[in-house]
């Protein structure tokens, strides 16, 4: 079966801006940008983990008639595509500071969750990207009663 996500995508309406935000403000780095003739073929990564993607994708593929390409770019910049992607961090608010000083939109400054230290984000197009840095793991010691 399934052994893991190789790709994912996210909408935006210019490619170069994404990838100025995605590379040069969020500190990804490219691995493949690709004319294929229908299409620019733009991927993004967390350096150091081949095989984890993110599709930059500009709305209006062979597949899709104009109409829905023009509902996806309305919905895309209105920021009503939902959650885009989530990220983790060894420090969110060291995180958090960075972006600050880069000049990114937060929905969200870092809050202390039960998963861990979230903070929220928009990408230029209105696209949510969420920031986690996990909780530890608690080392769980079951003591056994025995009878």
């Amino acid at each position: 079966m399934l052994t893991g996500i190789n790709i994912s995508n996210v909408f935006v309406l210019d490619q170069d801006e994404a990838l100025k935000f995605y590379v040069d403000t969020l500190g990804l780095e490219v691995a493949n940008d690709m004319d294929l003739g229908f299409m620019r073929w733009l991927t993004v990564r967390v350096p150091g983990e081949p095989g984890r993607e993110i599709l930059l994708e500009k709305p209006g593929s062979p597949a899709m008639d104009e109409a829905a390409t023009e509902q996806i770019r309305e919905l895309v910049t209105k920021g009503a595509t939902g959650f885009a992607v989530g990220f983790t961090t060894d420090d969110c608010r060291k995180t958090y500071e960075t972006l600050v000083e880069r000049g990114v939109e937060f929905t969200q400054e870092p809050t202390e969750q039960f998963y861990g230290i979230d903070i929220g984000i928009r990408d230029p197009f209105g696209n949510h990207i969420r920031i986690v840095q996990p909780a530890p793991v608690q080392q769980q010691t079951a003591s056994r009663a025995t009878t």
